[in-house]
């Protein structure tokens, strides 16, 4: 498939664009930060890190979507990333795109998230035609369940899962699962 270049999508506050490698030390200092990664196995290292991004950029190259490096408009030029994604595991609801959000804890409790998850609804469902869109966390992480229902996404119990990258016994790796279709996005308004 032919992309006509990487998509850049604004909002009020925020912009969402490709990365660049100035991003890279940023996002490396957000991912040794416990509270960014509460809901994580562990902190990662820069090296790790380094790679979590070209990994993000991989997707885009192959894909033409991706998690967006996330600017705060006058104030940061990088705040984290907001994106779609297609997971890399299998579980009873792949393949599937999702939606995720990671930002630095500096840039929490404004907004940002869910304002920016909105315009990455909007693309995945207006400019790339997806049908459903879907977002997974561990149960006690209620700042992103709490983005998910802003959203307009909902939960069945049903749809609950353990993450199949973690350990059995593992206290991250129950996950329950969020989705948002087409139809109910746009009637929203």
């Amino acid at each position: 498939m032919h992309h006509a270049g990487p998509i850049t999508l604004s909002t009020a506050r925020l912009r969402l664009r490709p990365w660049r490698p100035e991003d890279l030390p940023t996002y490396a200092a957000m991912n040794a930060d416990p509270r960014v990664r509460e809901y994580f196995p562990k902190v990662l290292t820069a090296a790790e890190s380094d790679r979590e991004a070209a990994r993000i950029a991989a997707h885009f190259d192959q894909h033409g979507f991706g998690l967006w490096a996330v600017e705060v408009v006058g104030t940061a030029d990088f705040a984290g990333f907001v994106g779609l994604a297609i997971p890399g595991f299998e579980a009873h609801f792949t393949p599937c795109v999702e939606i995720g959000w990671r930002l630095a804890f500096e840039h929490w409790g404004r907004g940002y998230a869910t304002e920016a998850a909105r315009a990455a609804l909007d693309c995945g469902f207006e400019r790339l035609g997806l049908e459903e869109i879907v977002a997974f966390t561990v149960p006690g992480n209620w700042r992103s369940r709490r983005v998910m229902e802003r959203l307009g996404m909902r939960r069945s119990a049903a749809d609950d899962f353990d993450h199949p990258r973690l350990p059995p016994g593992h206290p991250l790796r129950r996950h329950v699962l969020y989705r948002v279709g087409r139809c109910a996005e746009t009637s929203v308004g």
